[in-house]
C-alpha cells in the first residue's frame, strides 16, 4: 500500500472514524481483488510505477469491461491496448471519460488531475503501414506521463527524410523506432543520436519479413551500441521500457 493512504487509514482509525476490522478489510484488499476470470491487480502502480495495463485480446468485451470497471475504483488512470470497439462500450459504461484510439486499438481514461511530464520521448516509424504500432507506444507513453513527439514514415528508403528531423533527434531523452521489413531504420538511428534507442520490429512486409522475424532479428544483430529490442509488434512494451528509462526525470 502506498504509505500516505496507509498513514491516512491508520489516522482515521486512531480518531475513531474506521473500526479496526474495516481497516484490516481495507489493507488485506488493497492488493489485488479476485474477479474469478481475472485478479485485478491494485498494487501494480506502488511496484512498478503505473497502473496494471489491461491486454484485451483472448478476452470478451464484457471482460474487458469489468476488469476495467474494477481498476477505476481504485484508480483514476486506465489503459487498455488491442481493443474492439464492442469492448470500448463496455469499458465506456464503466467511465464515460473512456477514450477509443482506433487506430491502435487503444482506450484510455486520463487522471483528472493531470500528470507530471517526464524527458522527451520521440518516436519514429519507418512507413505508415507502422504507425498503429509507433500510435500504441504513443498513447501508452502519454498516459503515462512522458513529452511524446512522433514523427511517421522517415524510413532508410529516404534516407533524407530522416535526415530532416534532426532537431527531434537532439532533443530526445529517449527513441523509440517502429519498422517492418528489414528494421533497418533501428541502427540507423542509433548510429546517430547518444540517447537510449528502443526498437520495435512490425509484422508489415512481404513473405521473407516472416511476420515481423527479420525485423526483430536485424534489430538484435544491430551494430549500433545502446539499441534495446521489444517483441514484434509491442507498441506498449517499447512505452513501458522508455518510461522506466525516463523515471529519474520526473520534475519536482
Amino acid at each position: 500500500m502506498d504509505k500516505k493512504k496507509l498513514l491516512q487509514l491508520l489516522g482515521e482509525f486512531k480518531a475513531g472514524k474506521k473500526s479496526l476490522s474495516s481497516v484490516a478489510e481495507k489493507i488485506g484488499s488493497m492488493g489485488y481483488e479476485d474477479i474469478v476470470f481475472a485478479k485485478v491487480d491494485h498494487h501494480r502502480k506502488q511496484r512498478q510505477g503505473f497502473c496494471e495495463v489491461i491486454f484485451a485480446p483472448g478476452k470478451t468485451p464484457a471482460q474487458v469491461g469489468a476488469i476495467a470497471k474494477k481498476l477505476l475504483e481504485k484508480s483514476d488512470t486506465l489503459l487498455v491496448t488491442r481493443a474492439s470497439a464492442k469492448a470500448y462500450k463496455e469499458v465506456r459504461k464503466a467511465n464515460k471519460l473512456a477514450v477509443y484510439h482506433e487506430l491502435s486499438g487503444a482506450i484510455t481514461v486520463e487522471p483528472k488531475a493531470g500528470k507530471k511530464r517526464r524527458g522527451n520521448l520521440l518516436i519514429i516509424s519507418a512507413g505508415t503501414s507502422d504507425i498503429p504500432v509507433a500510435e500504441e507506444a504513443a498513447v501508452s507513453a502519454d498516459i503515462m506521463g512522458m513529452r511524446v513527439t512522433t514523427v511517421f514514415d522517415v524510413g532508410v528508403a529516404g534516407i533524407h527524410r530522416l535526415l530532416s528531423q534532426r532537431k527531434n533527434l537532439d532533443e530526445a531523452d529517449c527513441v523509440i523506432v517502429v519498422a517492418g521489413m528489414d528494421g533497418a531504420l533501428a541502427s540507423v538511428v542509433g548510429g546517430m543520436v547518444s540517447k537510449p534507442v528502443i526498437a520495435v520490429p512490425t509484422s508489415v512486409g512481404y513473405g521473407a519479413a516472416f511476420n515481423g522475424l527479420a525485423p526483430l532479428l536485424a534489430m538484435l544483430n544491430s551494430c549500433a551500441g545502446g539499441v534495446a529490442v521489444v517483441n514484434i509488434d509491442n507498441g506498449y512494451g517499447a512505452a513501458a521500457l522508455a518510461h522506466r528509462i525516463l523515471s529519474p526525470k520526473v520534475e519536482k
